[in-house]
């Protein structure tokens, strides 16, 4: 490529920012080129990519730590997940933990510089004896450490949701992970619909809403771009993006076809059709982002610290370090619900 030619190609991505940043929609095509741009202009691409994230979100980074708070034994067959049904991954398995435990977790997510302590839980639905355990010890919580509360809990109904929110939970983690048409792909046993009808039921309680994906499923790039834009409808207040790690026991255990490249230019799209929302890199970026992990907070602000549900992940002064290195700054400001 001619230096006129790159000169072109910095132009056209010049011109998608300038459309994010006016708030227009891509189109088609233009979701597309980017998927497709090639390696030898990225830089160019993260570069447009970051006049976005810069103009909403600057050069601060958040952080969020996860809480694997009931391990294993869950009904449904999600074909990347290592605690699904037909899973055969030799993970631990543990009821959902004692209060105490989600408080120290509470503890060492702030001492971590996390923004938000997420508190997970294994299979379909929550028990009414589970969601009365999170939300005493959210109020708990509440009462001791500073941090905002996101609670990812399978699918749910308004009621269980305005428990939550009354306890002080600020928002609830439901992720639409793949395009609806691809949906069927990866887990039988709940629909692209049933996720909506929580995130719907999680809003009408009043709560934040974090939903997003994974990447590197199987899926093609329109699946992806069907995903992004069917979060536009949803329009949650964050969008992790996960990026697959096979694992040894699941249906998916073979599929490994991301490079760090890809992983980026899928960052860039989201943040081209998602300007103002926090877009965090979450499972599999040490896997699949390896020595390029740096270049993905030029298009996301947001990171998980301190490992995900059953793989670990890089310790919180590690990623302290990365987001110093490259000129950022962490970003901790806990304005969050008061608990009733």
């Amino acid at each position: 490529m001619n230096l006129s030619q790159k000169a072109t190609q910095m132009t056209e991505y010049v011109a998608l920012a300038e459309k994010a940043l006016h708030d227009e929609p891509l189109t088609r095509e233009e979701c597309h080129s980017v998927l497709n741009t090639s390696n030898d202009e990225l830089l160019a691409l993260l570069h447009a990519a970051f006049q976005v994230r810069s103009k909403y979100f600057g050069r601060t980074v958040r952080l969020q730590m996860l809480q694997n708070a009931k391990s294993g034994a869950c009904q449904e067959d999600c074909h990347y997940c290592s605690q699904s049904s037909i899973s055969t991954a030799p993970i631990e398995r543990y009821s959902l933990l004692p209060q105490k435990q989600m408080m120290e977790g509470a503890k060492q997510a702030a001492a971590s510089k996390a923004q938000r302590y997420c508190i997970v839980i294994s299979g379909r639905s929550p028990l009414d004896r589970e969601i009365d355990e999170i939300a005493g010890a959210v109020r708990s919580i509440k009462q001791e450490v500073p941090i905002q509360i996101c609670c990812s809990l399978g699918l749910m109904s308004e009621s269980q949701a305005k428990r939550l929110k009354a306890a002080g939970v600020d928002r609830v983690n439901h992720n639409l992970n793949t395009s609806e048409a691809f949906h069927a792909s990866i887990c039988t046993t709940h629909t692209f619909q049933d996720r909506l009808a929580t995130i719907k039921n999680a809003r009408a309680a009043g709560l934040e809403i974090c939903s997003g994906g994974i990447v590197g499923m199987g899926e093609s790039d329109e699946d992806l771009i069907e995903l992004a834009t069917a979060l536009q409808d949803v329009k949650p207040d964050s969008i992790p993006l996960n990026m697959l790690t096979p694992v040894s026991g699941t249906p998916f255990e073979q599929v490994d076809n991301l490079t760090p490249q890809r992983c980026l230019k899928v960052l860039c799209l989201f943040r081209f059709l998602h300007p103002r929302t926090e877009i965090r890199i979450a499972g599999g970026r040490e896997h699949n982002l390896r020595s390029l992990q740096p270049l993905a907070l030029y298009p996301a602000d947001s990171v998980f610290v301190n490992g995900y549900l059953t793989t670990p992940g890089a310790p919180a002064p590690e990623v302290w370090g990365m987001i110093e290195d490259l000129g950022f700054t962490i970003e901790v400001d806990y304005q969050q619900s008061v608990a009733s």
